[in-house]
């Protein structure tokens, strides 16, 4: 791809391989056995990718148990290279992130967001021209510093996207802080420096809450939550808790801003998701409309064909 040297080679039964995919970070690969239907060729799988593709390195996880349970922390194997090569740069239109293929399940970077990534990019890109375009017809006038809020940051990624695009502050809430320092650290990569507000290590609810208290308004918020977590004894679910987090998030959002909300659980249908969310926003924005629904990015053949191969997502415009 053009635009990327990270993307999905092969996305299971829809590729004609059933229960495995094939990722591409730069010059390493991932192959995840979600099933057992070819577990059993896994030595000539490996012979294949390192035939086609001559990888730097090339890592195998094993994402079920023996009972079909999904794992957490599956069996990994370095099938080609050292544990050392796992680690590396990729790139993605005008930004580069850190992956780590041994780094639990995912290596850093979720590849089937590409697309939105790079539309946040040049979402900001659009609004610092137009800002900038209003300061010259009226000082008086000119647009603040641009904001974006990433709920759910994980390595912040998208704030990388939306940092470079022109967004003034880039805020990131995640609970992990280990993942937090991995976000710092795409930002040195790409030669951002870190500005007040920008990392809060925390509950993302409790911050949109705090957000709201002290009156703070962004032009662009993506909420890309877990399907499950528990912090602080309360245990978060998608299906119940998604919508009234969204109406809470709506508060915070400038009237001529975007609002991208997703999901990967697999009970959710796309058009029923989007309709809820424009729901939940407009009883903060009356006017509220839904840009797009999409699933996963192009890459991802048959996206929504399988449990492991599912996600929702929609923008909203104010």
């Amino acid at each position: 791809m053009e635009k990327t040297d990270a993307y999905r080679v092969v996305n299971g039964v829809s590729d004609g391989m059933p229960g495995l995919t094939l990722d591409r970070f730069g010059e390493r690969f991932q192959i995840q056995f979600f099933g057992p239907e070819l577990l059993s060729q896994k030595a000539e799988i490996v012979a294949a990718v390192r035939e086609v593709f001559n990888p730097v390195c090339l890592v195998v996880k094993e994402r079920l148990s023996s009972s079909g349970k999904s794992l957490e922390n599956p069996p990994m194997e370095v099938a080609v290279g050292t544990r050392e090569l796992a680690v590396g740069i990729v790139r993605e239109g005008c930004a580069k992130f850190h992956v780590d293929l041994l780094d639990t399940v995912n290596p850093g970077l979720f590849l089937d967001m590409r697309s939105v990534r790079l539309e946040v990019e040049e979402r900001f890109r659009a609004m610092k021209t137009a800002a900038g375009a209003a300061q010259l017809n009226s000082v008086e006038n000119a647009a603040p510093g641009l904001r974006f809020l990433n709920l759910f940051s994980y390595t912040c990624s998208f704030s990388v996207h939306a940092r470079l695009g022109g967004a003034e502050i880039a805020t990131n809430a995640d609970i992990s802080g280990k993942i937090l320092d991995k976000g710092r650290e795409n930002y040195a990569l790409n030669g951002l420096d870190l500005r007040p507000g920008e990392f809060f290590k925390g509950n993302a609810i409790e911050y949109v809450r705090w957000a709201l208290k002290k009156g703070l308004r962004f032009n662009g918020i993506v909420l890309d939550p877990p399907s499950f977590a528990r912090f602080k004894g309360f245990n978060f679910n998608v299906r119940e808790h998604l919508m009234p987090i969204v109406e809470e998030c709506a508060g915070l959002l400038n009237e001529d801003g975007f609002f991208m909300v997703s999901s990967n659980y697999s009970e959710f249908n796309l058009e029923h998701f989007a309709r809820d969310v424009l729901a939940a926003v407009r009883t903060r924005h009356k006017n509220a409309r839904t840009a797009w629904m999409r699933g996963q990015d192009v890459d991802f053949v048959g996206s929504g064909a399988t449990k492991d191969s599912c996600l929702v997502a929609t923008l909203v415009e104010c």
